[in-house]
Formats: C-alpha cells, structure tokens, sequence
C-alpha cells in the first residue's frame, strides 16, 4: 500500500495539472463562492465498518459549517469563517469520544483574470488554530504522550492557487488546487518541536460530475473524486528526505443517490500519520465508508 500512495503522490501533481486545461462553455459560470466551497473540507460521518490499523470507532465526524463574507455575489474577493469539529467517538466500553480536534479557521479567495471566463485562477490564504482542548501534561508518567488529556496546540497559515477548469466530454467541473502549510516554531506548544512537521506541502485533485440533463440552477453532482496528498518537508523526527513517512495520501469517491437531497455515500482510503490532535504520531493505513454532505450546486 506504500508503493501505491507514493506513485499517487506523484502523479496527482502531474496528471492533475494537465487534467485541468481543458474547458467547457456549456456549464454554468462559476463565482468565488463556489470555489471556495468546493475546495472547503468535507463535513461528513463515518460508519462503524473501518478496515484497517485505525482504532475501533463508532464513527468519526466532521463538522465544518463555512460562512461566507462578500460584498455581493459577483465579488473577486471573499472570506469564509469556518469552526471545524472533528470528533471520534470509540466502540469501547461506554462509547467514550475523546480529545476532540477543534480547527477554526478563516480562508480568504481572490479571483485573478478575467471573472466571466470558464478557466479560472484563484489565490487563496487561510490562518487557522489546531488544539483538543485539553490541559493536562503532555506526557504521561511513563514519558510517553498523553493521548487521554494531554495538551495539543498549534497554529498555521496556509497560501497556495486554486486552478478550475471544466471538461466537455466528461460534463465535469475539475480543481486542482496547491499551498504550502507553515506552523511556525513560535506558535505551536514546544513538546511539538522535532517530531511534529511544520512545513507541508498539499496536492489536491478533485473533479465533480454533473448530469448531462441540467435539472436546473440546482445542478447537484452524481459523482466526486478527491486525491489529496501531503508532503512533510521540514527535518522532524529524524526522517530521511526520501521517507514514505513524510507522505500523506487519500483517494475519495463520493455517490450521490437520486432519492437522497443533500447527503450521499463515499468510500475514502487512507494513508500517512493519524491527523486526529495528539494522536500524530499513529499511522494510519484505512478504508473507510460514509455519509457526507454535498450541498454544492452548480
């Protein structure tokens, strides 16, 4: 499985940048604001049906509402307010959920180039704050880390370009989107430092698929696809530079069912280190199922 999200790694880059040239005037024109939501994290809920190294889970929820601030609809320049919750809760006794990761965070997008133009570029930058909301020791008395209520804090900006383009033949809407993360030394607890990465660099590949009959101005996809991959890039952990450690990769597919309004199906695989607060330093090889939002139109 390391073999194959490292030649993911790879070429989504490649093949994504490629992917997106092409372009299509037969679907609608997209604004700001559906850029930036395509390009948002997933609100969704797992099943209790993992297959893989992960802890046995009852579900794992996402909760990450985005609130968008503009002038008017036509706006090149626009913030979204998002208070994303990630919880975990475990099938053990009493069905404990613990250590919630808490990221709020604000994005800004700006629009360059022609607004009216199928093919768009969009520059976007986002500050957000990563923690659990505890406040015990980070270690244990045994010095390992305190994964039950040791504190986990951090704080990162994140600036990279989002490419959109649309494909004819396959009535599709396609992002490909690239940024680099910072955590500086400064802004994370200091038991992070040497063995919590604070340079990233993230890839990610994600076409929606639209029926070929417009139902509409609410055009709800039937299919999405999202490759993402993660590239730690700074010296932590005493990792070599060629490491497959270094790499985080998921491939997820999303159905949205004709019976269904604003939720459908998805299947995620899963590999690189436990993104879940104080848990980093598990690695994490899963598949996994769910429901997940898709209240994007276009």
């Amino acid at each position: 499985m390391n073999k194959f999200f490292y030649t993911l790694c790879l070429t989504t880059i490649i093949f994504s940048y490629g992917y997106t040239q092409e372009s299509n005037d037969s679907i609608s024109k997209l604004d700001i604001s559906k850029i930036a939501l395509a390009n948002q994290t997933d609100s969704y809920v797992t099943f209790p049906t993992d297959i893989g190294n992960i802890a046995p889970l009852m579900f794992e929820g996402n909760i990450s509402p985005s609130f968008i601030i503009r002038e008017r609809k036509d706006s090149r320049l626009m913030a979204a307010l998002t208070s994303q919750i990630i919880i975990r809760m475990y099938n053990e006794e009493s069905y404990p959920v613990r250590t919630p990761s808490y990221i709020p965070q604000v994005s800004f997008y700006y629009t360059l180039g022609n607004k009216k133009s199928k093919k768009h570029n969009t520059l976007f930058g986002r500050i957000a704050h990563h923690s659990n909301g505890q406040d015990g020791d980070f270690y244990d008395e045994n010095g390992h880390i305190n994964l039950q209520s040791g504190n986990f804090a951090t704080n990162f900006f994140e600036i990279g370009i989002i490419k959109t383009s649309q494909s004819t033949t396959l009535n599709a809407i396609k992002f490909f989107k690239s940024s680099i993360e910072i955590h500086p030394r400064s802004w994370m607890l200091e038991e992070l430092h040497g063995q919590y990465s604070g340079l990233r660099w993230h890839n990610t590949f994600t076409a929606f698929k639209l029926p070929f009959i417009n139902s509409g101005k609410n055009n709800n996809p039937n299919f999405s696809l999202k490759v993402e991959t993660s590239l730690m890039l700074d010296n932590y952990n005493n990792l070599n530079t060629f490491d497959l450690d270094r790499l985080n990769a998921s491939l997820t597919l999303y159905y949205h069912p004709k019976f269904l309004e604003d939720i459908g199906l998805f299947v995620q695989f899963y590999h690189g280190m436990d993104y879940y607060n104080i848990y980093f330093q598990e690695k994490l090889d899963v598949i996994r199922f769910g429901i997940m939002t898709e209240i994007l139109r276009f």
